[in-house]
């Protein structure tokens, strides 16, 4: 039995990924640093930013055959619905009931767990290229600090951490999303992104 293999040519999505990113991550930080007030426009961009365009980049990377990228820009995606749905439940959406019972803490668990994700894809983004390396170090600060003053440990210092990290997420996502654009249209090292480690590969 002969066994045809078709490859179907897709662009790089790592810049459309990278632009949600850096987009919900500027939106969100905002609030955070206490520059804006409330969720309620930063629900938006965690949808069609945050999620959407990471989950377009998903689905392309799983067509290029990139377990890690897919994996990242899948599960980051997830994220950014889940928050999107969990900031409309406590401003009473779906109802003033739901929005009494809802306990913070659940989201404190939750940060852990995208924590425990974001350290072993770290160690994976070693060997990517030394930008995506240092967006992933950010996002495990900025889970740190999410988790911590979520759970009321530190509360200050640790929404303070979770706030600067998200700015430098989404400074080096934008940097990372021109590079890749840039790069791939010139055929060209025009914005470097960093070698690899060379540690595991």
């Amino acid at each position: 039995m002969n066994e045809n293999k078709v490859k179907i040519v897709v662009a790089d999505p790592s810049a459309i990924g990278l632009f949600g990113l850096a987009m919900v991550t500027l939106v969100a930080s905002s609030q955070k640093l206490g520059l804006t007030d409330g969720v309620s426009l930063v629900i938006p961009w965690a949808i069609f930013l945050g999620a959407c365009a990471q989950l377009v980049a998903c689905i392309n990377d799983f067509k290029h055959n990139n377990h890690f990228g897919a994996t990242a820009f899948g599960a980051y995606a997830f994220f950014w619905f889940s928050m999107a749905m969990s900031w409309m439940i406590q401003n009473g959406v779906f109802g003033e009931s739901l929005a009494a019972a809802a306990d913070p803490k659940q989201l404190g668990f939750a940060f852990i767990g995208y924590l425990i994700f974001t350290l072993f894809m770290t160690i994976g983004a070693m060997e990517t290229n030394k930008v995506l390396f240092f967006i992933f170090l950010m996002i495990d600060f900025l889970f740190i600090g999410l988790a911590f003053s979520t759970l009321g440990i530190a509360e200050h210092a640790m929404h303070s951490l979770a706030a600067y990290s998200e700015l430098i997420i989404s400074l080096l996502s934008f940097y990372g999303c021109g590079a890749n654009v840039l790069n791939n249209h010139f055929g060209k090292t025009f914005l470097p992104v960093g070698k690899p480690f060379g540690i595991f590969k």
